[in-house]
Order: structure tokens, then C-alpha cells, then sequence
């Protein structure tokens, strides 16, 4: 068969390959970004309007359009409706930029590690990715600079709040840093902000993007985390020089996002009862990440090394003697338990051995311990046959 060029660098999702594995019920998994199907909102269609079965406007419903830009107002960007467009899960937004700026060969720029997914669609895209490698409050700022002097990427991709993998929340120091850096270079900065709200002590960070004085910029968020991620809804904010070309790009990907999702977001954005979840949200995943951190002090301390996420789903683990942890997966199956590599999280995953990241949100806490037991296990073995 006579496919595309790209196809030849279509890869498939890891994670998604292990979520398929990791379906049996004997397995506990700490391997997706699922959020804990017992605070998943109960919804209410009674009220949904029968018009809204029809097609709708490619931008997006114009009340939700409101109300997320409003949102966004309150958190510092400045922008209106007429910036905001509905997409089909923030995931969209990726592919819409990569479809605008990415051409066979062209550099971006991205975080070390950085979210995997994105990795995939700018990859399959062509795209040269090069890296600044994270500290514990965001990107190096040194190794960030002398990326941007030796080379012009089409864009940065950064995930400043609880990053996936890593969990990282920039600090107002390096928010500054990267926003002064990316005006001075004139580099077009797309903010993934899919966790800002699940914070577990209250702290909240203007966006980067809120800072910039003349850069472009794409900000993104998503329903995904904090509502019902299988609405698929999702939404990006952009400066007005890049909206036209994305709505465009919208338009001949799909029409427009499905109206009946964006009516129950529209339920739920902006109102008393969205602040109450969130709320209640919050102090349920703050629980979960506490239990999880007793467990990995009993069964990790002396395997990895770790940093304590201040919200998000994730902790990411460095293993104090590195390995290949992608060959500990069929292990770990075998064994009833489930995690997420962290070599798949870096273009180079060859050159990064030893991370994990494990998601906390999901698993039962009844079989928390003894899943965290048995990953452990599978590390030790590995570790031993590897020392033999």
C-alpha cells in the first residue's frame, strides 16, 4: 500500500498498549492518567436543549466560549470569547498546532521529560524535537537560552503546573524567566494547563502566556481532569495573530467539538456547585498522593529517589541505580501490577534509563500497598540479575 510519508513515523501509545493490559480485573494499575471514577460527577441531560443535536459553529458554543474566557480572565490572561475556540479534548489543540507549525525537519522545543502523547503527534509530524532538561522548579534556564540562541524553534511546548510526568510546578521566578526569554527570541509558546486546578496547597501561578508582551501564544486546557473526560472537551486560548489559522484548521478536522459535551460543560463552568467538586476534588486526591507517599517511603525509599507533587495524579520516580524500566513491564504484568515507563517521555528514550511515573488517582487504596510491594519487587530482581 502506497501510505504517507508520516505514516513511516507513526508510533503507538505505550500507555495506551498497557491500559489494554492492564484491563483484567486482578491488576493494579498505576500506569493511566485516569481520574477516580468515584468522583466523577453525576450528570443531568433533562434539561438539554433539542437543537443542540444539530450541527453547531466551529468555534464553539458561544455561552461556553464566555465562560471559559472569563475563567481565563480571572487567572491573569487577557483575552475574550473571540479567542477561544472548543476542541475536541486539549489533546486537538496539539494536533492543530502541529498541523500549523511543523513541517518534515522543523525544530521545537520542549521540556525533558515532557507529556508523551505530544511527543507522538509532533514526531509523526516530522518534527526536530529538542529538549531543556527540567529541575524541580521548572526548565533550566541556562540550557533554555542557548537553545534559543543556536537555534529558532517554531514554538516551545511547556506544561508549567504539575507536569506530566514529572509533576513539576514552575516557580513565579522561572515563569518570569521563560516569559522575558521568549519575548526577547520571539518564540510562540503553547501553555498545556490540563492539572492547574487539581492543586493540593491552594497555590495558583499566573500563566506564563499571561506574561508575554510580544510573543504568540496558544494556552489550552481541558474538562478532562476535573469533569468527565470521556465529553471530550477541551479548549484553547490564542493570541489573536494565530486564531484565524487554527479555527481553519478545526474546521477541516472535524467541524466543530460535539455540542451535547460542551452543554453539560457549560452545566458545571463557572457556577457554586463547579467550585464545591473542585473543591471536594481536591481533598480526595490530596488523600490519595498522601497514602500513596507512606507507601512508597515503605516499599521505594531505598530503590528511588522522588519528589513529594503538589497536585496533579502523578509521582515520577528516579531509580538510584538506572535500568531500562520498559523491561520491567511483561514482569510486572505477570505480576498482577501495572506502571508507567519514563523512557517514552524523552524523543531520546534510549539516552534517559530509569524513571517511572506512577499515577495515584486511580487504584483502589486497598490495594495500594500491595501493588507499590510488588512493583518494588519487580525492581529489586531486576536490579540483582542486572548486579549478577
Amino acid at each position: 500500500m502506497a501510505f504517507s510519508e508520516r505514516v513511516s513515523r507513526l508510533k503507538s501509545s505505550l500507555i495506551r498498549e498497557i491500559l489494554a493490559a492492564a484491563q483484567r480485573p486482578e491488576v493494579m494499575s498505576f500506569a493511566g492518567g485516569l481520574p477516580a471514577e468515584g468522583m466523577l460527577p453525576k450528570v443531568d441531560w433533562t434539561d438539554m436543549p433539542l437543537p443542540l443535536g444539530q450541527y453547531g459553529m466551529s468555534e464553539g458554543e458561544p455561552a461556553l466560549r464566555e465562560a471559559l474566557a472569563a475563567e481565563a480572565r480571572a487567572l491573569g490572561l487577557a483575552c475574550q470569547a473571540s479567542q477561544v475556540l472548543v476542541v475536541s479534548g486539549s489533546q486537538q489543540t496539539l494536533d492543530l498546532a502541529a498541523k500549523l507549525y511543523i513541517d518534515n525537519g522543523t525544530e521545537i522545543l520542549l521540556e525533558a521529560p515532557t507529556y508523551l502523547a505530544a511527543l507522538q503527534i509532533f514526531q509523526l509530524f516530522g518534527a526536530d524535537c529538542l529538549t531543556v532538561a527540567q529541575e524541580s522548579d521548572g526548565p533550566n534556564l541556562v540550557q533554555l537560552r542557548e537553545r534559543l540562541e543556536q537555534h529558532r524553534p517554531a514554538f516551545i511546548y511547556l506544561i508549567p503546573t504539575f507536569q506530566n510526568p514529572s509533576a513539576v510546578r514552575y516557580s513565579e521566578a522561572k515563569r518570569a524567566a521563560v516569559a522575558a526569554l521568549l519575548d526577547e527570541f520571539g518564540v510562540t509558546l503553547i501553555e498545556d494547563e490540563p492539572y492547574r486546578e487539581l492543586t493540593f496547597d491552594g497555590g495558583s501561578a499566573k500563566s506564563i502566556a499571561a506574561r508575554l508582551k510580544r510573543s504568540s501564544w496558544i494556552y489550552t486546557g481541558t474538562v478532562s481532569k476535573t469533569l468527565l473526560p470521556g465529553l471530550r472537551v477541551g479548549y484553547l486560548i490564542a493570541s489573536p495573530d494565530l486564531f484565524p489559522h487554527l479555527l481553519k484548521l478545526k474546521q477541516s478536522a472535524d467541524l466543530h467539538t460535539n455540542r451535547i459535551g460542551q452543554w453539560q460543560a457549560l452545566q458545571w463552568i463557572g457556577t457554586e456547585k463547579y467550585q464545591q467538586h473542585l473543591s471536594a476534588l481536591r481533598d480526595f486526591y490530596r488523600q490519595r498522593r498522601d497514602a500513596f507517599q507512606l507507601a512508597l517511603q515503605t516499599h521505594f525509599a531505598d530503590l528511588a529517589d522522588w519528589n513529594m507533587p503538589q497536585g496533579g495524579l502523578f509521582f515520577w520516580l528516579t531509580l538510584k541505580q538506572p535500568l531500562d524500566t520498559r523491561t520491567l513491564l511483561d514482569e510486572a504484568l505477570a505480576n498482577d501490577v501495572a506502571f508507567m515507563p519514563g523512557e517514552p517521555f524523552f524523543p531520546e528514550p534510549d539516552k534517559h534509563h530509569g524513571h517511572l511515573r506512577l499515577n495515584f488517582s486511580h487504584i483502589d487504596p486497598a490495594r495500594l500497598d500491595e501493588g507499590l510491594k510488588r512493583l518494588a519487587a519487580v525492581v529489586r530482581r531486576a536490579q540483582m540479575a542486572r548486579a549478577a
